[in-house]
């Protein structure tokens, strides 16, 4: 199948990465991560407008287009350390659900079966149903669990008289087998939906939510720990799903069904890159960028951003494995830089008159 082409925007690649075809293996064989478009907003149930997400999430940055992004934190470029390339929007026709999910699940599952890792710039959250699904068919059902951060728990059953709809993929994945309920880590719920009667259904599938108060409370730090033990207990991998409302419409307006009082900007690529370079990740989408309803690209900055958080945090994970060494988050930047004078503490910083000395 040919890259989907122009509908939702101009057919760019991310940040200039290179092209590869996911129907053709040849063309991404190698990679590592292997990115999808899901140009797709029919199971909307307020504002639209994410099918023109993949396209602002691809080029919403001032740097340039270089496939070249050196992070100051990790210290890898994961563009050019990682092999990563853009296979185009998956074709998604928003009136036709049953065969966008269908097709998207095809796509994914066969760039995970081609040993990348998928990573999907939706879209609203119906996407997340034929993404995690299309990694467990190859990694096996029940084998993979769920990290999600989201607003919104998207346990409903029967919306709008469908199965597929934004509300309701986290109950496909479960019902249908391909994630176990017990193995689903839910980060940022808060508001007023779902319902009880949803509420219990969770409960009885062992499922692990972490409202916004609970991470209030305890600290955002301690609860992903937790996380972490049960995500990675009896599975293989780990399919991280990023709903952007899982911030504050403060720093992130653009999406469908704002909620006050969540993550800061802040807080959700912090735990982005804790959780790609600490867990074997095996699958990522980014949903609900609507830009329609975003203001000065906020919303897009961020998504880009997430999507550079979570594969700099796979590079220097890869890195470390083959180097045998460990990423310290408290190293001052400039520490291992080879112009500083070797007998200055990683801490000093050089006074004018230093400078002049030198």
């Amino acid at each position: 199948m040919a890259r989907y082409g122009t509908q939702f925007g101009p057919d760019i690649t991310f940040l200039g990465v290179d092209r590869c075809d996911w129907a053709d293996p040849a063309t991404y064989e190698g990679a590592d991560v292997v990115i999808l478009g899901a140009p797709f907003d029919g199971g909307t149930s307020h504002r639209s407008g994410t099918r023109f997400g993949p396209q602002f999430i691809r080029q919403t940055c001032y740097l340039p287009h270089d496939g070249s992004r050196p992070s100051l934190a990790m210290r890898v470029d994961a563009l050019r350390d990682l092999k990563v390339l853009d296979a185009g929007d998956v074709e998604m026709f928003s009136g036709d659900a049953e065969r966008s999910v269908r097709d998207l699940q095809e796509a994914v599952h066969a760039v995970t079966s081609n040993g990348a890792i998928p990573l999907v710039l939706g879209g609203d959250h119906t996407i997340a149903w034929p993404d995690a699904a299309g990694v467990a068919q190859h990694m096996g059902q029940g084998r993979v669990s769920m990290i999600h951060f989201d607003a919104h728990a998207d346990t409903g059953d029967i919306e709008f008289g469908s199965l597929i709809g934004h509300g309701q993929p986290m109950r496909r994945l479960i019902e249908s087998g391909a994630l176990r309920g017990d193995r689903f880590l839910q980060m940022g719920l808060r508001g007023y939906w779902p319902e009880p009667e949803t509420l219990d259904w969770m409960a009885e599938q062992g499922m692990r939510s972490y409202e916004m108060t609970e991470i209030v409370h305890r600290g955002l730090e301690e609860c992903l720990t937790e996380a972490f033990t049960i995500a990675t207990d009896e599975c293989d991998g780990v399919f991280l799903s990023v709903d952007i409302d899982v911030c504050d419409p403060g720093h992130a307006p653009g999406t469908g069904t704002p909620e006050p009082g969540g993550l800061t900007a802040r807080q959700l690529l912090d735990s982005v890159r804790r959780i790609a370079y600490e867990l074997p990740v095996v699958g990522i989408d980014v949903v609900e960028v609507s830009p329609p309803y975003d203001h000065a690209d906020i919303t897009s900055f961020l998504a880009n951003r997430v999507v550079l958080e979570a594969l700099s945090g796979i590079a220097r994970r890869k890195r470390d494995e083959a180097d045998g060494t460990r990423w310290d988050p408290s190293l001052p930047l400039l520490a291992q830089r080879p112009d500083r004078r070797p007998d200055q503490r990683p801490d000093q910083r050089p006074t004018d008159t230093d400078k002049q000395e030198n």
